[in-house]
């Protein structure tokens, strides 16, 4: 990363943005093989909100997050958090921020209660306010009742939220969440969902990448889109939705012939149900229009529904492929 001036403790952008990040650039191999994963992007956090960073299998999100976190280095541009350069004040970084991966790193040999104790000693605290800290974290995350059991015997969804438990025991400024909920079923996914909003209820910064646009759509505040290393949508949900129309045409067609005609126009692909979904803004008037347009001769389309667009329509749109399940650990 190229050299900046250390930021100063009372520079005026660390009252209102908790990650600020410019022209970032990160590639990796060599050679003929050697491929950009990162290609310039920037990157605006406002504290206190919840961020959300999505993009296909490869986009760049882990790098994005791993270089943000200092345990990794950007080959081009300038990042800061909390106030901090990521380059020149990695120790301040790391004082300020907590990471939270796809797998909890807790000891499945020690309790809850032991693992949080061992943290907050670790970050300082003296054995009686390690103790306190511990109990604090218990409660706040509704593990008081297992805090004495061994960790191993812990559901995937209570050591998800011990593993976020220990990141918070030196209360960061920024949390740094790396598809949390991957592998969680159904129900631990709402109870992080709901410690997301908590923490963000209660002053914290959130920087969250997932796999599930649903997700996103719940949490965050603003999203970003990352596609082949660069960004190519910002804003809120609901900006995003708007930019593939507000609503979506569900079409069955009657046969394959008539689904390859109309599949370049979809957003939305279902080649086992023959389902096509086109944007519309939802209004009778253009579907009426969108229906005689696709379909002249009242032949093809078997039947419709009309639907609010969602964040896969939005991410059909910019990155042009489907959403996939796992990203590669070291993008």
């Amino acid at each position: 990363m190229s050299p900046e001036r250390p930021l100063e403790v009372a520079d005026p952008e660390r009252r209102t943005r908790a990650i600020s990040a410019i022209g970032l650039e990160k590639s990796y191999g060599r050679g003929d093989r050697r491929v950009k994963v990162l290609d310039g992007i920037d990157l605006t956090v406002e504290r206190g909100t919840v961020f959300s960073l999505l993009g296909p299998n490869g986009a760049g999100k882990t790098t994005a997050v791993r270089i943000l976190a200092t345990l990794a280095d950007a080959d081009g541009g300038t990042a800061r958090v909390a106030g901090y350069d990521v380059r020149t004040q990695r120790r301040q970084v790391r004082r300020a921020v907590s990471l939270t991966g796809q797998f909890a790193s807790v000891d499945e040999k020690q309790t809850g209660e032991e693992n949080l104790r061992m943290m907050a000693r670790l970050g300082g605290l003296s054995r009686p306010a390690a103790r306190r800290r511990a109990a604090e974290l218990l409660e706040r995350f509704d593990l008081t009742a297992a805090g004495r059991r061994l960790t191993g015997t812990y559901s995937g969804g209570m050591r998800r939220r011990l593993d976020l438990a220990a990141g918070l025991v030196g209360e960061p400024e920024v949390i740094f969440l790396d598809e949390p909920t991957t592998g969680l079923d159904p129900r631990s996914r709402q109870e992080l969902w709901r410690v997301v909003r908590d923490l963000s209820a209660g002053g914290s910064t959130v920087f969250l990448t997932t796999q599930y646009l649903e997700e996103a759509d719940q949490l965050a505040d603003r999203i970003a889109v990352l596609d082949g290393g660069r960004l190519v949508a910002e804003g809120t949900a609901a900006e995003l939705k708007s930019r593939v129309s507000g609503h979506r045409l569900d079409v069955v067609v009657a046969d394959a012939a008539a689904y390859e005609r109309l599949a370049p126009l979809a957003v939305q692909r279902s080649a086992d149900t023959l389902t096509l979904g086109l944007p519309t803004d939802g209004t009778a008037t253009r579907v009426r229009a969108l229906l005689d347009e696709i379909d002249p001769e009242r032949r093809d389309v078997v039947s419709f529904t009309v639907h609010s667009a969602s964040l896969d329509d939005v991410f059909m749109a910019l990155t042009g492929r489907a959403k996939t399940t796992k990203e590669p650990t070291h993008v």
